[in-house]
């Protein structure tokens, strides 16, 4: 089955660049098209009681931090795609479970493969936090090519 259209998701890590590189010469081979993603956590502390003790001035400049931080991680990624002539685009979304926010992005843009990292996470690490590759794996309805 040819693929012509690919969701990268990437964290801008080193193993998620790895993946972007893989999924650009594959799309390059392929003549797909690409849209990286870049699933963002929701705030990484939960303010529930301490709303009173948190300066709302630093909240505004986490989540402004975060969203500087995506658009370079995805700028990257897309000067990527550009070099090798393959036609991209980028979609952030903010979720408490990325991988649900991966198959959902991958549903809305209709890829038709998911081209992914693994962080090779093993044992009691694995066990205790799971992998958003496996749930990816598992809930997505389209292929998944895992990059190690």
């Amino acid at each position: 089955m040819p693929y012509s259209h690919l969701l990268v998701p990437t964290d801008g890590s080193e193993l998620s660049d790895k993946a972007v590189q893989q999924a650009v010469a594959l799309g390059q081979s392929l003549g797909a098209r690409i849209t990286f993603l870049h699933a963002q956590s929701n705030f990484p502390i939960s303010l529930v009681g301490v709303g009173e003790l948190v300066d709302p001035n630093t909240v505004t400049a986490l989540v402004q931090a975060a969203r500087h931080g995506a658009e370079q991680i995805l700028a990257a990624a897309a000067a990527v795609a550009q070099a090798a002539g393959v036609v991209s685009d980028q979609d952030t979304v903010v979720s408490s479970m990325p991988y649900a926010a991966i198959v959902e992005a991958a549903n809305r843009h209709g890829a038709d493969l998911i081209v992914m990292a693994s962080h090779g996470r093993r044992g009691l690490e694995g066990v205790l936090l799971g992998s958003e590759t496996h749930r990816v794996l598992t809930h997505s309805s389209c292929p998944v090519l895992v990059v190690r």
